[in-house]
């Protein structure tokens, strides 16, 4: 439900920092910066004022900017304070805006909800806004900008309106077949642009997996027997120890897991339970879950210790390195496709060039306009399944075409937040930190 309070809440990073600036939105923002700066100042124009408490007490001086509605990032009244970053002052200006009976603490992501609700942005624009926020890499960003600026959103809107004209022409045949300025079969001159809508999202959901490796990472597991060497590499690729490292096989029981930056790409690096068959129930456990993250992995380090004449596991239904560790101690090197050795570090350079390259080619010629939700490529999917219907009945009735343009239309509408997404608001939003 849509709320009329002004909210306020801290908007910049963790305190101290050099400064901080609290957000304040709503009907009531320009009369409580009046009563704490002495006046509101001229609209997007920054300006050095003293802000004071309820008794007339300095809290601090501080640069103070007006927004007037609907010029505003939630397209209500807004002022922001940027004050200097230590936490007893913002301590005391939060304590001094909660002192206003019509104010409260904004909830996590309502200034950002309340910039949808007033038409500022949709839904994959505010999604790409929160992805901004968190990216960590520089595919994370770029990928987050091409969400937030609203290329994504036109393309859905685009697909919707060509169904919404099919729809249009073959309503129109229905209902006006006997006037003389409607031509007979019309609805058969828009199936071609149906089907090109339908090529499209094939295309379009093709790339939805690439899309969650930028954002979410590329999973790459180290797996092998025990002993392998599997968690000396985590800790060397981690550049800190994060696995217990010992002589005894079966040490690693959970799975373990690093995130890296490679090539701008975000890396998430599984160490796993070594590979064998086991009695113990704990080392038996971890070996099922190593399992379990290789079926889901998109490229597996398969290890094996040179000196001990085994061959590496292969995995032939998903991209694999064989890796052949303990090279500083010789052994058998035939049947691997590189050599390192964690103590010495020889290898491990061109063993993150190998990971760089597999990366590098499972992305290869993507553009950054992709779905990157669950929640995206589900309404997509329900598009396609309501044009494939839509297609089928062609010949049956033109009201079933009709009625399955229209579900088509209305699941891309959902992506962008255009129809039917109330239930989905709170979950959305509640994932934003509480200044957006």
């Amino acid at each position: 439900m849509r709320s009329t309070d002004t909210i306020f809440a801290l908007s910049s990073g963790a305190l101290p920092s050099g400064v901080a600036v609290i957000r304040l939105s709503g009907g009531a923002a320009f009369n409580i910066c009046a009563s704490v700066a002495g006046r509101v100042p001229a609209l997007r124009k920054a300006q050095l004022m003293t802000l004071r408490d309820a008794g007339g007490s300095p809290i601090d001086q501080a640069l103070v900017l007006a927004f007037q509605a609907p010029s505003s990032f939630t397209g209500e009244d807004c002022v922001e304070f940027h004050l200097h970053g230590g936490r007893a002052v913002v301590r005391a200006m939060l304590d001094c805006l909660s002192g206003f009976g019509e104010a409260r603490h904004a909830e996590a992501g309502e200034f950002t909800r309340r910039a949808f609700e007033n038409g500022k942005l949709d839904l994959v624009e505010a999604e790409g806004l929160s992805d901004i926020i968190v990216a960590e890499t520089e595919m994370q960003r770029r990928l987050a900008m091409e969400q937030a600026s609203g290329n994504l959103s036109g393309l859905y809107q685009g697909w919707a309106d060509a169904l919404t004209h099919s729809r249009a022409m073959i309503e129109a045949e229905l209902d006006f077949s006997d006037e003389d300025d409607i031509p007979g079969s019309v609805s058969e001159t828009i199936w071609h642009s149906v089907e090109e809508v339908a090529e499209a999202i094939r295309i379009h959901l093709a790339g939805s997996r690439t899309g969650e490796i930028i954002r979410d990472g590329y999973q790459v597991v180290i797996a092998g027997p025990p002993n392998a060497g599997k968690s000396s590499l985590l800790n060397v690729l981690a550049k800190r120890d994060i696995a217990i490292v010992t002589d005894v096989a079966g040490t690693t029981r959970d799975i373990l897991e690093v995130h890296l930056d490679i090539g701008g790409y975000a890396v998430r690096l599984y160490d796993t339970a070594g590979l064998r068959e086991t009695e113990d129930m704990v080392e038996a456990e971890g070996v099922r879950r190593a399992r379990a993250v290789l079926e889901t992995a998109d490229l597996v380090l398969s290890l094996a210790d040179i000196t001990s004449g085994t061959a590496p596991e292969t995995f032939s239904d998903r991209d694999c390195l064989l890796v052949g560790t303990k090279a500083d101690l010789g052994g058998e090197v035939d049947g691997f496709d590189l050599l390192l050795s964690s103590r010495t570090g020889v290898g491990i350079d061109r063993l993150i060039e190998a990971i760089s390259g597999c990366l590098a080619d499972r992305v290869a010629g993507s553009s950054f306009s992709l779905p990157v939700r669950s929640r995206q490529t589900d309404q997509l999917r329900q598009a396609l399944v309501s044009l494939d219907e839509a297609q089928a009945a062609r010949t049956l009735s033109p009201e079933l075409p009709s009625e399955s343009l229209r579900l088509a239309a209305e699941a891309l509408g959902r992506i962008t937040g255009r129809v039917d997404v109330e239930d989905l608001l709170d979950v959305i939003f509640s994932s934003f930190c509480v200044g957006k």
